[in-house]
């Protein structure tokens, strides 16, 4: 796990990262009403086939086998039954970091500051979306 004192939670929306000792296994931790979240994730053991695929949380397109479709077990009775929420996420979990990558300047997207603020804006939303659908 990496250090969480260490994390410039400024330059990140959420901190994602994988169980080296489990592979299939990942982690996700953000902040919802100055109060930390954390959902634990599994990775489907089948990887996209080729072609490209779209993140549900930064929503960037790449190639399909760096996308994973990952589930969580939703709170109380739902998960103990075994009731999960799935949803396709960056295979290392990397949005945070991947949605930072500038644009090149150009009519349509004349300022990158404002280009990355949008897109981790709507980062939030889906992933505060994609908890919610966890925890209701």
């Amino acid at each position: 796990m990496p250090g969480l004192h260490e994390v410039l939670w400024e330059d990140r929306e959420f901190l994602g990262w994988r169980d080296g000792s489990t592979a299939h296994r990942g982690y996700l931790v953000y902040w919802r009403d100055d109060r930390p979240v954390g959902l634990v994730l599994r990775a489907a053991e089948s990887r996209l086939a080729g072609g490209s695929a779209m993140c549900s949380l930064c929503q960037i397109a790449q190639p399909a086998g760096q996308v994973r479709l990952f589930s969580a077990l939703r709170v109380g009775d739902a998960g103990h039954a075994g009731d999960t929420v799935g949803t396709y996420i960056c295979s290392d979990l990397g949005c945070s970091l991947l949605i930072r990558v500038a644009p090149h300047g150009s009519p349509w997207d004349p300022n990158p500051d404002a280009v990355i603020a949008d897109r981790g804006a709507g980062l939030m939303r889906r992933l505060d979306a994609f908890a919610s659908r966890v925890l209701a």
